[in-house]
């Protein structure tokens, strides 16, 4: 990992480059509301954003408010969503938590994280997503699957705990980068540094990236 010393200039190189390399960078989820971005975000656990978007073009008609879904019939609403996958459980917190919505804040999303992460199936991964893409507020860095592997490759966290790992980037990049650096991280992660089988030929971030955990490409 970089030294602790020169952690905040790596991390203001990777900045730079992934602004260059992604400037439009925005989340892959269909929304128009912070109420869809909110049950697109708690479907998208374990789901592709592809399958997401395609669910949610019915659902958020069928269901347009916080007061339609806490109402709705479980099994309607599982039928609905079934192919995302952990359908009865998604179903299950995404009505309760409509209903703590309905019940405590006027069916509408607050803007806190306290009060975000308080409602069943929202985590602080969900949390930071919605008050940054929705609200604008950088009260983190969203930590997926992407950012937690594109992390450790860079050498900005020796972690596998995303709230480790959010904690490491919080201190490296400056709070008004923190929901961009997200939207862009995913973006690279999808399109360059991949999983299995990197594009290091490809990256942008090449000639500063340790590719730690990664195979020589010799």
């Amino acid at each position: 990992m970089v030294a602790i010393a020169d952690g905040k200039r790596h991390a203001a190189q990777i900045v730079k480059r992934l602004k260059a390399a992604y400037p439009d960078a925005r989340c892959a989820l269909d929304f128009q509301s912070p109420l869809q971005l909110l049950v697109a975000t708690i479907l998208s656990a374990q789901c592709t954003d592809t399958r997401v978007n395609i669910v949610t073009k019915d659902l958020f008609g069928k269901y347009p408010d916080a007061k339609a879904f806490a109402a709705a019939r479980p099994s309607e609403l599982e039928r609905a969503i079934q192919s995302t996958g952990f359908f009865r459980n998604k179903a299950k917190n995404i009505k309760n938590c409509c209903r703590e919505l309905v019940e405590h804040h006027g069916g509408e999303v607050p803007q806190d994280l306290d009060s975000l992460v308080k409602l069943p199936g929202v985590g602080r991964k969900t949390a930071n997503v919605v008050l940054g893409t929705a609200f604008g507020i950088p009260t983190g860095v969203v930590v997926d699957t992407h950012i937690a592997r594109l992390s450790r490759r860079l050498g900005m966290t020796r972690h596998s705990d995303p709230v480790k790992i959010e904690r490491d980037l919080m201190g490296q990049l400056p709070k008004r980068e923190w929901i961009d650096f997200g939207h862009r991280m995913i973006a690279h992660g999808r399109r360059i540094c991949v999983a299995r089988k990197p594009k290091c030929d490809q990256c942008p971030l090449d000639s500063i990236c340790p590719r730690i955990g990664v195979a020589d490409r010799s």
